[in-house]
């Protein structure tokens, strides 16, 4: 019997955000539970530091450049998956599964061309930008709109979500629930945040972000009372993970800078702050209980594992690159594979700026050039105006970009995450060879990647 598949994806939320990490600091029982319950990843890695490509990353099992998602602009098309891609929704889809997407997509904000509905779910509800006012919230249901109507947004995710579940509890489903929490903007039912000014122990900005994974956490919750409820919680696979590092900034009572079990850097950055992310998975008609799982798993590999835990295998005509990891998940002997690569930047990617490579044990990083983080005040005012209304775009902006003037690459560092995962101790200096070799093992990665992004024929 197939199972079910419920995969959920959190919003800028790292392994210190889950409370049986962080010592209490954050309240997520039911996170807590599934650690427990199911099977936790330890060294899990998303396929960007930002959502857009991170996401394009899950959707498909290939890097993020293939598929033309590259960044987070949307007025600019730049975080579009290309037509020429499939996801696993039409994966799954095509093996006799219904197919829901709750939540956000960032893969495509403008063309119906790009709308899930298109792109192999049969039921959205939820916005296809890259965030949203909580209260002030826009929904899109299979086309329709809905305006708000007073609920916080992450509980009509919940709602929705446990709808979908309880109308195909008889046939095999495949359910992507994707909470924008803890993404900006801030905002949280005054009762949930009340708990952590009570605390006394954060800022504002982190008790605010605390709030909304709690209520995130008590809507899994009823996502998994409603599975139960339905008596299939026992042959339904959930995953639940993040699409990257957390979010930190700000200054004074807004900063959110906050516990992350000591991971260098975040969300934005190819340091393992930015691109380690949690993952469990739980499966108790396949999976063992409570088992960790040490071996390095990619957002890639969740498109083939997924499949071959649906009894499918991937299309001989797709080029992915995840490697099939359910082995590993059941505890069993299996391959993983220890050679991956990231690169983000605004705009076209420049392969000199915030990449990083990891080879078994070693990770090489390319620091980042803050020129190309670059923005321009129109694109970010357009990305802005796009949230709020987004009934006045038709068409991306085709302007050229804007140009830059990128300086010469900083020096490479090189780190054994095995002995230092904190990434306290460069072993560049030390290691020339090394790190030539895997320079040149990044920048061949990078070519290949560039020539299936600049082959995309997408209008």
């Amino acid at each position: 019997m197939k199972p079910n598949i419920v995969l959920i994806l959190a919003d800028d939320m790292g392994y210190g955000d889950f409370g049986v990490f962080n010592k209490g600091l954050s309240r997520t029982p039911i996170l807590d539970w599934l650690v427990k319950e199911g099977v936790c990843l330890t060294q899990h890695y998303s396929g960007s530091p930002v959502c857009a490509p991170a996401r394009a990353s899950l959707m498909t099992g290939r890097y993020p450049h293939r598929t033309g998602a590259i960044d987070t602009l949307e007025g600019r098309g730049l975080d579009r998956l290309s037509l020429k891609e499939r996801t696993i929704a039409d994966a799954l889809k095509s093996e006799g599964y219904a197919t829901g997407l709750v939540g956000k997509w960032h893969l495509g904000a403008l063309d119906p061309r790009y709308h899930p509905n298109s792109r192999g779910f049969d039921e959205f509800a939820g916005f296809r930008g890259g965030w949203q006012d909580y209260y002030q919230w826009r929904l899109d249901r299979n086309g329709s709109f809905q305006k708000a109507d007073g609920r916080y947004l992450t509980d009509v995710f919940t709602e929705e979500a446990v709808s979908f579940i309880r109308r195909h509890s008889k046939e095999p489903f495949f359910l992507h629930v994707t909470y924008n929490a803890p993404h900006f903007p801030f905002q949280v039912p005054e009762e949930e945040h009340e708990y952590f000014v009570n605390k006394g122990k954060f800022t504002k900005g982190v008790s605010l972000i605390y709030a909304m994974i709690a209520r995130m956490d008590r809507g899994i919750a009823q996502i998994i009372e409603e599975l139960s409820k339905q008596g299939i919680e026992e042959n339904t696979i959930v995953v639940f993970t993040s699409d990257n590092g957390p979010q930190f900034g700000g200054e004074g009572d807004m900063c959110t800078t906050r516990f992350n079990c000591g991971f260098n850097g975040s969300k934005g950055i190819v340091y393992e702050g930015g691109i380690r992310v949690p993952a469990i998975a739980r499966w108790p008609a396949g999976l063992e209980k409570g088992m960790q799982v040490n071996e390095m798993v990619h957002f890639t590999d969740w498109f083939p594992t997924l499949l071959a835990a649906a009894g499918a295998k991937v299309p001989p005509d797709l080029k992915i690159d995840g490697w099939n990891v359910l082995p590993v998940l059941k505890g069993k002997k299996g391959r993983v594979n220890t050679k991956r690569f990231w690169q983000w930047n605004r705009y076209t990617p420049v392969i000199t700026s915030n990449a990083a490579m990891r080879d078994g044990p070693w990770k090489l990083m390319r620091p980042v050039l803050h020129e190309s983080f670059f923005v321009t005040r129109e694109d970010g005012q357009m990305d802005m105006a796009l949230k709020y209304e987004p009934e006045k775009f038709i068409d991306i902006c085709r302007d050229p970009e804007p140009m830059r003037r990128i300086p010469p690459a900083l020096p490479a560092q090189l780190y054994n995450i095995d002995i230092d995962p904190l990434e306290r101790n460069d072993r560049a200096p030390s290691e020339p060879e090394r790190v030539e070799r895997m320079l040149n093992q990044l920048e061949d990665w990078f070519y290949e990647v560039e020539q299936d992004r600049k082959s995309i024929k997408d209008s």
